[in-house]
């Protein structure tokens, strides 16, 4: 029997449901309908996805027909997660990290051991990465210096990459580039440099990846991913860019590279449209 989301998506696909460049690959399942990180762990055979706000603890893991093969509850709490990330040796982290309010001073990234994952656990107690951002100094800030949000990150090279989210409303495509370590501790987040992707509401970064060669990098909005590549390493958002504009509306939260030529996007279920898992191609 179909899931009832499945069966409406099946009926709105024959009447109006036109995703345009974007090919949807996997009607989620409601319990993934805030999706709002997404990684691929390609040892396990598993697409690790998370809710943001106001969803339980939990990671799930889905496998290739789009089912959840395994819900492990993460004993800590759900702020806000809002991203995803793997490093090569399989540990995953959990961008606690939504500050939509600008207004939090327990932001955090939970890191999920690789072994613990293969054992598929009913639960699992996660390492805490905890930071701050060293130039707010109020919490919330004045409306135009609101710059602390976050939903985008990756990891590379011992590090993690933070990709701010603007709620500025004079500057609402501004991203700040961070780093900071990638293990356990306490940190001040190390601002690298900005970039402005336009200046509307829908150019808000919501995730970000880079490929497994570590040449390629995606920037994703609502209405649009940016590809960087030639990677400067020093300073990612230097590097060449190229926009590809979505000709489908939803509120995409979700970047990862399937491989150099292809993406996976997810957005979340509006009632109407989205809560898919999408494949994009890019050059």
């Amino acid at each position: 029997m179909l899931k009832p989301k499945r069966l409406i998506f099946l009926l709105l696909l024959v009447v109006s449901c036109e995703t345009g460049n974007l090919t949807t690959l996997i009607d989620l399942p409601l319990s993934l309908s805030e999706v709002s990180g997404i990684a691929i762990d390609r040892p396990n055979n598993v697409i690790w996805m998370v809710n943001d706000s106001g969803n339980k603890p939990i990671l799930y893991g889905l496998d290739a027909s789009g089912d959840i093969a395994q819900a492990i509850k993460i004993k800590a709490k759900n702020r806000d997660w809002e991203d995803l990330t793997m490093d090569p040796r399989g540990n995953l982290y959990i961008g606690d990290f939504g500050n939509n309010g600008n207004d939090r001073k327990n932001l955090s990234i939970l890191k999920i051991a690789a072994d613990s994952l293969k054992m598929e656990p009913k639960s699992i107690v996660p390492e805490v990465i905890r930071f701050k951002y060293p130039e707010q100094k109020k919490f919330p800030p004045k409306k135009n210096k609101r710059h602390f949000d976050c939903e985008a990150f990756f990891y590379h090279n011992d590090s993690l990459y933070l990709f701010t989210k603007s709620r500025s409303s004079k500057e609402k495509g501004k991203t700040n580039l961070y780093s900071l370590p990638a293990k356990k501790g306490k940190y001040k987040a190390k601002l690298i440099s900005s970039l402005n992707t336009c200046d509307e509401s829908k150019c808000w970064v919501t995730s970000a990846d880079i490929n497994a060669k570590g040449d390629k990098m995606a920037i994703l909005t609502e209405n649009s991913v940016f590809v960087f590549s030639n990677l400067d390493t020093k300073n990612f958002l230097q590097s060449e860019a190229k926009r590809y504009t979505f000709s489908y509306n939803s509120q995409k939260e979700s970047v990862v590279f399937k491989n150099d030529s292809t993406l996976y996007i997810a957005d979340e279920y509006l009632g109407v449209d989205g809560g898919n898992l999408y494949e994009f191609n890019i050059d």
